[in-house]
């Protein structure tokens, strides 16, 4: 008996966002590892490391929204980790793991807020 299963004729089944998914760590991680080029030559090339020197540099708005998307990146690269861990280890319970999603939606959606409110009080 032939096997049917591969090439053009095989069975895809499954929510079918593993590349999407890819893709996202790939490109928040990118995001992630340029604002912290940027932080570093700021830092090395500040004059003076006080809080106020900290302080001048969050108090443009250009940094603030480049502080808030690179954030926004790291929940979204958490969410998708921390799905994918949810969904791996813990297959025994449907009900369970949406539980464990819905917190970890809720706590990020949280932590978003939080950092928009300390990046704009600054």
């Amino acid at each position: 008996m032939a096997n049917n299963n591969i090439g053009p004729n095989r069975l895809v089944v499954g929510a079918h966002y593993g590349l999407r998914d890819w893709l996202a760590q790939r490109v928040t991680a990118i995001i992630m590892a340029l604002y912290t080029v940027i932080l570093l030559v700021l830092f090395l090339t500040g004059s003076h490391f006080t809080y106020e020197g900290w302080a001048g540099i969050f108090a443009m708005q250009w940094f603030k929204l480049a502080t808030f998307a690179v954030f926004v990146s790291l929940f979204y690269h958490a969410w998708v980790g921390m799905r994918d861990v949810w969904m791996d280890y813990v297959t025994h319970s449907v009900a369970l793991r949406l539980v464990f999603q819905v917190a970890t939606i809720l706590w990020l959606v949280a932590c978003v807020g939080y950092t928009a409110q300390i990046l704009w009080r600054v």
